[in-house]
């Protein structure tokens, strides 16, 4: 079992920044970790995958302005957002995919 917590969200300006935080409760230099997220009124979406090689993925819409990191001596899981625009406005989950772990989500919200 692993407990993913996240950190990082907050009320932001578009065109701002914001990193998210993904803290696991024990080590995932195994695993493969991903960020999702749920803005209002819709269905979970992909973000962001990264490999234990550290090979990434991103969603279209992300693709340039945010960032996937992982620091496995801290078992932890960033995602660097850049150039916010409002419809990035969402809950932000962590996940380990495979186990089927998820954390309890960060609101980020965009304003214009």
């Amino acid at each position: 079992q692993v407990q993913l917590a996240e950190s990082g969200g907050g009320l932001v300006q578009a065109g701002n920044s914001l990193r998210l935080s993904c803290v696991a409760s024990r080590m995932i230099d195994s695993l493969a970790m991903a960020w999702y997220r749920q803005a209002p009124g819709k269905q979970r979406e992909f973000v962001a995958r990264i490999l234990r090689s550290g090979s990434t993925t991103y969603a279209d819409s992300v693709k340039g302005r945010f960032t996937i990191s992982r620091d496995n001596t801290k078992n932890t899981v960033y995602l660097q957002m850049g150039s916010l625009k409002p419809e990035d406005t969402a809950v932000y989950y962590c996940a380990a995919e495979a186990m089927n772990y998820w954390g309890k989500g960060t609101l980020v919200t965009v304003s214009s």
